[in-house]
């Protein structure tokens, strides 16, 4: 009886370090993209747990969230209070949440370049620009990828 508590203690405690390291949100997608089902498996594979609703409805949750036109993309995801659009790396994200910068609403990678996550094509990468932006629309840039 005591050698079965002793092994079940170390998994039950590593299990609940590796429940507290999911981050939990919402993905926002069009139902005919599949691009957006490529990020969320990024984004799954980097340690979130994302719900998806697939909707043909997107452009009034992208202004609910905050989101000017100009810095769209394809799908949107609410994470701890905060909007990320489009293809934006996990990395970027946990970064994001981590500082928590003042004024900014979220992170976007306007359009869709090619090598960003779920955007893989390839060795064919794009180079692209992450942005953060407050609820005016103002950005700031975040991080660059493939220069």
């Amino acid at each position: 009886m005591k050698f079965s508590r002793l092994v079940a203690l170390p998994l039950l405690i590593a299990s609940s370090f590796s429940m507290a390291e999911v981050i939990q949100g919402t993905n926002y997608q069009s139902p005919y993209c599949g691009c957006c089902g490529a990020w969320v498996e990024h984004m799954e594979e980097n340690g979130f747990d994302l719900d998806v609703v697939k909707t043909a409805e997107m452009t009034p949750i992208k202004i609910k969230l905050g989101l000017q036109p100009a810095l769209a993309s394809c799908h949107t995801a609410q994470i701890d209070g905060y909007t990320f659009e489009g293809h934006v790396p996990a990395e970027d994200i946990k970064r994001f949440l981590a500082e928590k910068p003042q004024r900014m609403i979220g992170l976007t990678v306007p359009g869709m370049p090619i090598g960003s996550p779920g955007m893989e094509q390839g060795s064919t990468k794009q180079p692209f620009e992450v942005l953060a932006f407050d609820k005016n629309g103002k950005t700031m840039v975040w991080a660059r990828h493939n220069q």
